[in-house]
């Protein structure tokens, strides 16, 4: 599913993932539109960097990295998460009442302009440093992503050879498979014209997507790739060789502003090592084990010679 960024598909997304992570975990974008928007000022404070998030785990967690790895290198910083809606947070970012926000690529791209093409890394935030105000800017992105796969179990791969889209496209007539309730209208098109992926049957599987694909209810589902049940339950995301989803990189969006170079250098630092591989990891920690987010955070930091 590719996350769009009217209301109600933000809310949408928001119910599907929170619940999919077990109330509040993993990747994706819920948004609360009815939540307050921070006040003051980013500048504010004495210099003060002002970091907010996202209303689910997987945002407050990168928050409180950023946050942590900010305040050992002396900055001052106070945290607001769990703030709601982008339309909330990045008015805040503009406005200057936030610092900055752990954010996606690919999604704030589709939020500023829902009509681009751009699909890769390279591509988004090419189109991102275009189509910014000269307010805000965006740091380096991390090699880390929270995106739509297809995924399967590992069984399935077994059985029938598949690692990517394309191997999918072989055999997919024989297959159901399920997502989100508007995964088909959104994506039957587009898997037809690009990899000649059809499906015997769409099953609207919602947040149970994943433990679907486990029961053998459906064979392939729209799962997004933090989602610690890609690990739990041992699905294997398909390849997608001609990035018909477009990439969704962890990447910091600052108010120029309220930045320095510090804060610059530190969160480029981070970027460079945060993973998809380490953000599962520590999602799943989160989702599963019940741990704080920021003690999460402090870990991998430490983990990380960045702490």
């Amino acid at each position: 599913m590719r996350r769009i960024f009217s209301t109600a598909a933000v809310v949408l997304s928001a119910a599907l993932t929170l619940t999919a992570c077990g109330g509040g975990g993993g990747g994706g974008n819920p948004l609360d539109t009815t939540s307050a928007a921070p006040t003051g000022s980013a500048s504010s404070g004495g210099g003060t960097v002002v970091i907010g998030s996202f209303d689910f785990d997987e945002s407050v967690l990168l928050g409180s990295i950023y946050a942590q790895a900010l305040e050992a290198k002396g900055v001052t910083v106070e945290e607001k998460p769990r703030i709601g809606s982008r339309e909330v947070v990045y008015d805040q970012v503009k406005s200057g009442g936030l610092t900055l926000v752990p954010e996606y690529n690919g999604n704030l791209l589709a939020f500023i302009d829902q009509q681009n093409k751009a699909a890769t890394t390279e591509e988004v935030n090419a189109a991102l440093k275009e189509k910014l105000p000269a307010e805000l800017e965006v740091l380096d992105s991390s090699p880390a992503e929270d995106k739509d796969t297809l995924s399967i179990s590992k069984d399935t791969q077994a059985k029938q050879s598949i690692t990517t889209m394309e191997d999918l496209a072989k055999v997919s007539k024989d297959m159901i498979v399920g997502g989100p309730p508007e995964f088909k209208k959104r994506w039957e098109a587009p898997f037809k014209e690009v990899y000649g992926i059809e499906f015997k049957q769409w099953k609207p599987t919602g947040p149970a997507t994943a433990d679907a694909i486990k029961d053998g209810s459906i064979q392939v589902g729209n799962v997004f790739s933090t989602d610690p049940k890609i690990t739990a339950n041992n699905l294997v995301p398909l390849e997608d060789t001609k990035n018909i989803f477009p990439a969704q990189n962890v990447t910091p969006l600052l108010n120029k502003a309220g930045a320095t170079d510090a804060v610059r250098t530190t969160l480029n630092e981070i970027s460079a090592k945060l993973t998809t591989d380490s953000l599962l990891d520590m999602m799943q920690k989160i989702a599963v084990n019940k741990d704080e987010p920021a003690t999460v955070a402090k870990e991998w930091l430490t983990a990380n010679g960045l702490g």
